[in-house]
């Protein structure tokens, strides 16, 4: 994926949860930050911010988008907006044995009380997979954790696999980590016991658990998602 029209700015604080207050030359400016994590460990004063002017301006209040954070010399990408692309990319890059035979047949797909990412169908053995997405940015000495804040959504997103699984369909849960530093993936038991109980669950369950990591690449005028590795899960 290519994410054109960069620019750059020097992190301030976090006045709420989508806002960011920054720096650019010598104006002070607020950015949308569409990420529900906390990003304590990366969201530090000074640090440098990847920005983009905002797609829908005139019905904004902030002007830019935050992109990605500069963080220990590699970009970590923190705008849940690229996630739907990023994982269809991913399945339809052949990449990975879990979708071989599958192609995605609907997004934002409402089964029960959620609306998981994908509804995924395969041609040849008229099987159906719903997969749901999350984002992870939390890398601790090369051990990926999700989440990074409690998620009650994120439990039932579990719940619902779990049961779709029970009544026939495959199910799954991939992790996109969105930097090149994991070695191994885990739900962050001390964050959020509840979600990785339920994750444990789903997998005993027969959901599948998946997590890939990504190279967030700056060229002169762009930045490049590019997948790198599938990550060892460890729950």
């Amino acid at each position: 994926m290519i994410i054109p029209e960069l620019l750059t700015g020097t992190f301030q604080e976090r006045p709420n949860r989508f806002t960011v207050k920054f720096n650019m030359g010598n104006e002070t400016e607020l950015a949308h930050l569409r990420d529900p994590g906390r990003l304590t460990e990366l969201l530090l004063p000074g640090v440098e911010l990847l920005l983009r002017p905002a797609q829908n301006a005139a019905n904004r209040k902030t002007k830019y988008d935050v992109l990605a954070v500069l963080h220990e010399g590699r970009w970590v990408l923190i705008n849940s907006g690229f996630h739907s692309d990023i994982a269809a990319d991913l399945i339809e890059s052949g990449l990975m044995d879990e979708f071989t035979g599958y192609s995605i047949e609907k997004r934002e797909y409402t089964y029960g009380d959620s609306r998981l990412d994908f509804l995924l169908a395969n041609a040849k053995t008229n099987e159906k997979l719903l997969l749901e997405v999350k984002g992870c940015t939390l890398v601790e000495k090369r051990h990926a954790k999700f989440p990074d804040a409690p998620t009650l959504r994120g439990k039932r997103h579990l719940e619902e696999l779990i049961k779709a699984k029970q009544e026939g369909y495959n199910s799954a849960v991939l992790f996109l980590i969105m930097r090149n530093d994991a070695s191994i993936f885990s739900p962050n038991w001390e964050m959020d016991p509840e979600f990785s109980n339920t994750l444990k669950i789903a997998r005993d369950e027969g959901v599948d658990v998946i997590a890939y990591s990504f190279e967030i690449l700056l060229k002169e005028a762009y930045l490049e998602i590019k997948p790198l590795k599938p990550v060892e899960v460890k729950i």
